[in-house]
C-alpha cells in the first residue's frame, strides 16, 4: 500500500512538474493595435508584422529568456484584451497615466514623446490661440485625445475623433480637417510621405499630466514576476545600445529612456 501511494505521489509531483514547465514554456502574447501604426507597428510586405516597437518586443522577450508572439487586436479593446487574458503585454506606444493604472500595471518606461501639431505648411498656425474655429482630428483612446480635451477646451477649436491613426491623417490629407494631434515620431514620419510633402509639423505640445510618465509595457496587476523582468529586460536593451540601434533604424532618431 505504502509503495502504491508513493508511486500515486511521485506521478503527481511528474505530472505538475511537466505542468508548470509547460505553462512557462507557453509563448508570451505581445498585444499591438490591430491598425497598423507606423514606424512602430506595421505589416511588411511579407504580411508578417514590423516596426520599431515589434522588433523590441522581440529583443526583449530574448532577454527575458522567453518566446513571444504578435497578437494584433483592436485598440478600442486592448486594454480589456489584457485583463481578459487574450494577450499577456501591451506593447503599442501607450503612455503611462494615472487612469491607466487604475486597471493594468506598466514595466519602467522606454522612451517618450511629446504630441505634435500637423497642418498645411502654407498655413500661419499660432497654438492654441489660432485654433479658433479650425478642426482637430486626434486618435480615440490616446493621450493625445485626453490633452486635446482637457487643455484646448477653451481655444475655441472642434476637436474629431477617429478609432484609427491613419484615418486622421487620411481626413488631414483630404483638406476634412485643418490640424491633427498625434505622436511627434509618427507625424515625422507621416510628412516625409509623397502625398504629404505640402505638410509640417507646426508645433508640439507641452508636457502635461495627459500624457503621463512616458512610454510604457502594459501588463496585468497581478503579474508582478513578469514585471520584474520586464523591467530588468528594458534597462539592459536600453543599456547594451540594442533599443537606440532599433530607434535609429525605424525613428532615424534615439528615443530609448527608462529615466
Amino acid at each position: 500500500m505504502k509503495s502504491k501511494l508513493l508511486l500515486v505521489t511521485a506521478t503527481l509531483t511528474a505530472l505538475m512538474a511537466t505542468s508548470f514547465q509547460a505553462q512557462a514554456e507557453d509563448p508570451i502574447q505581445v498585444g499591438i493595435s490591430g491598425e497598423p501604426y507606423p514606424p512602430f507597428t506595421y505589416k511588411a510586405s511579407s504580411g508578417e508584422w514590423t516596426g520599431f516597437e515589434v522588433d523590441l518586443a522581440f529583443a526583449i522577450c530574448e532577454q527575458m529568456g522567453r518566446t513571444c508572439e504578435i497578437s494584433p487586436t483592436g485598440w478600442s479593446g486592448i486594454i480589456p484584451s489584457l485583463n481578459d487574458g487574450r494577450i499577456d503585454l501591451i506593447m503599442n506606444s501607450m503612455s503611462i497615466t494615472e487612469q491607466r493604472q487604475e486597471v493594468i500595471d506598466f514595466s519602467i518606461p522606454y522612451y517618450f514623446t511629446p504630441g505634435a501639431y500637423v497642418a498645411a505648411a502654407d498655413r500661419d498656425l499660432d497654438i492654441p490661440d489660432g485654433l479658433d474655429g479650425l478642426v482637430l482630428g486626434v486618435q480615440a483612446a490616446t493621450t493625445n485625445a485626453s490633452y486635446a480635451r482637457r487643455a484646448l477646451r477653451d481655444s475655441g477649436v472642434n476637436i474629431r475623433i477617429y478609432d484609427q491613426a491613419e484615418q486622421v491623417n487620411a481626413d488631414l490629407l483630404s483638406g476634412r480637417l485643418d490640424v491633427i494631434l498625434a505622436d511627434q515620431i509618427a507625424m515625422a514620419q507621416f510628412i516625409e510621405r509623397e502625398e504629404a510633402s505640402a505638410f509640417e509639423i507646426k508645433d508640439t505640445a507641452p508636457r502635461h499630466e495627459a500624457y503621463g510618465e512616458g512610454i510604457g509595457i502594459g501588463l496585468r496587476q497581478d503579474d508582478d514576476a513578469l514585471e520584474r523582468d520586464l523591467n530588468a529586460a528594458v534597462r539592459t536593451v536600453i543599456d547594451n545600445g540594442t533599443c537606440g540601434r532599433l530607434s535609429e533604424e525605424y525613428l532615424g532618431t534615439d528615443v530609448c529612456v527608462y529615466e
